[in-house]
């Protein structure tokens, strides 16, 4: 039953994270050709995003070793197909195969930073800089992801201004979007809205935010809906729930796809993804990968077929 509520927009983009974000943390490598199938199914569902491979050393992540295989799998998509480039060599292998639009991932702290990029928070930003650079001047898009806006497994709390010199800094560099990410899922709505408030505060305006939550705690839902009650109008889901986070132990999944569009239907938002196609495309990926999917959406719609 649709119920719109006020002061919530009429469409939201789901920017869908699950082939890219949600399979680098299976333990085990995915089938290439299973890769290319889930894309071909999720944008025959309606998504159109879908971020799909990362172009990082094969060392950090082995489960997209594949890139290079699976990039020229993805020709006839018909949906926008972002990747995650770490550095100028990534950024090389990416618009060697066409790729038009990319996406670079920082932290908001500097042990996550150490961790996760090997650098400081300053010297990330000097790496990403010639990879928005180069790729602006290729006519690229260029999305910039920051990890670690909420919380921190070894910072703890992290301040709403730090977050906000780290999110200006990635913008500054030229990114057309930024996705706040709460990596380990300890947001809450309040701290949602005041974080989007702050970057509002020095210039970043709402049209170029995106969020992304994970359901450690259960608040992902209630962290979306803050976010579009400020006026965010696109959200990072992933189909099934899958994924987490390689370098962050207590991460949990993403927020499920299915979860997203149950609530945003509800609501009478549009999204132009058809559910019940996506339910099966979730059903089928978990039969892949020999599980259920935690999405709660996927097992009441499964268990009612």
């Amino acid at each position: 039953m649709n119920v719109p509520a006020p002061g919530l927009p009429a469409r939201v983009r789901i920017h869908e994270v699950g082939a890219r974000d949600g399979l680098q943390n299976e333990k085990g490598a995915v089938p290439t050709a299973v890769k290319a199938e889930f894309i071909h199914r999720l944008a025959a569902a309606g998504l159109t995003t879908i971020e799909a491979t990362s172009f990082v050393h094969p060392k950090w992540v082995p489960q997209l070793a594949d890139a290079e295989e699976l990039f020229p799998q993805l020709a006839d998509v018909d949906a926008r197909l972002p990747v995650l480039v770490p550095n100028e060599r990534g950024l090389d292998r990416a618009l060697a195969l066409g790729a038009t639009r990319i996406a670079v991932f920082g932290s908001a702290t500097e042990t996550f930073a150490s961790r996760n990029l090997n650098r400081t928070v300053a010297e990330s930003l000097a790496m990403f800089e010639p990879v928005v650079a180069r790729a602006k001047e290729g006519r690229a898009h260029v999305r910039g992801y920051l990890s670690m806006c909420f919380g921190d497994p070894w910072e703890g709390p992290v301040p709403v201004h730090q977050v906000v010199s780290v999110a200006k800094a990635l913008l500054d560099l030229g990114c057309d979007e930024l996705s706040l990410g709460d990596t380990i899922g300890v947001a809450t709505p309040g701290h949602v809205q005041a974080l989007l408030a702050a970057l509002n505060e020095v210039g970043v305006t709402t049209d170029r935010i995106g969020v992304h939550f994970h359901d450690t705690y259960g608040q992902a839902l209630s962290n979306t809906l803050a976010a579009l009650q400020h006026g965010v109008t696109t959200v990072d889901a992933s189909a099934g729930g899958l994924g987490g986070c390689p370098y962050a132990k207590s991460a949990t999944g993403n927020l499920a796809t299915e979860d997203l569009v149950w609530m945003l239907d509800g609501l009478g938002i549009e999204t132009g993804v058809d559910l019940t196609a996506l339910t099966a495309t979730s059903v089928w990926m978990a039969e892949q990968l020999g599980r259920p999917s935690p999405s709660r959406t996927v097992r009441a719609l499964s268990h009612k077929e």
